[in-house]
């Protein structure tokens, strides 16, 4: 790992479809580190699927029992997470992150996360509608300010992930060099 890379935990925030998982997986190879996905490990903690989770409990309870994966994931080792896009929303879900690990906001343009979404509509809870692309300008209109407070802004690049890895690299010892 590069000496001017943070030895803080990383988590990527922002919508879905803006590739924090497969980011966030290469990310962690090039850095030598462990990853995790919110999503997956909230799947193993309750054997139930989010959006299996979201139709029985409800998304109140779903993100309190993320902000509690997600508070036991951040213990101070140097991971890499990716955050369902939800996660980084309630305030104590983000202080957590805020204070636990450096923040990287994976934002991405509306066709580009459009056309992703559409791919696998049947697994976000959130696009179960009669109008998915009203209900994702929608959350985009409501989160992007919310995703804004994260310590990082990366715009997703088009094309291949690994374009996108190499912006987070750079962004993360841009940030740390400033905040020395």
């Amino acid at each position: 790992m590069s000496p001017d890379i943070t030895t803080r935990p990383i988590a990527l925030v922002g919508l879905m479809g803006v590739g924090k998982t497969t980011v966030g997986r290469r990310l962690a190879r090039k850095l030598g580190r462990e990853f995790f996905d919110s999503d997956d490990e909230i799947e193993l903690a309750s054997g139930r699927t989010v959006a299996g989770y979201f139709r029985d409990h409800g998304e109140d309870e779903f993100r309190k029992g993320e902000r509690r994966v997600i508070e036991r994931l951040l213990d101070g080792k140097p991971i890499i997470l990716a955050t369902g896009g939800g996660a980084f929303i309630p305030d104590a879900t983000r202080k957590v992150l805020n204070e636990k690990a450096l923040t990287v906001w994976l934002k991405g343009d509306f066709n580009t996360v459009m056309e992703r979404v559409s791919r696998n509509r049947e697994k976000r809870p959130l696009l179960r509608v009669d109008d998915p692309r009203a209900k994702m300008r929608e959350l985009m209109e409501a989160r992007h300010p919310i995703y804004a407070k994260a310590h990082i802004t990366v715009p997703i690049a088009r094309g291949p992930h690994v374009r996108t890895v190499h912006k987070v690299i750079r962004a993360v010892k841009t940030h740390v060099s400033q905040n020395a």
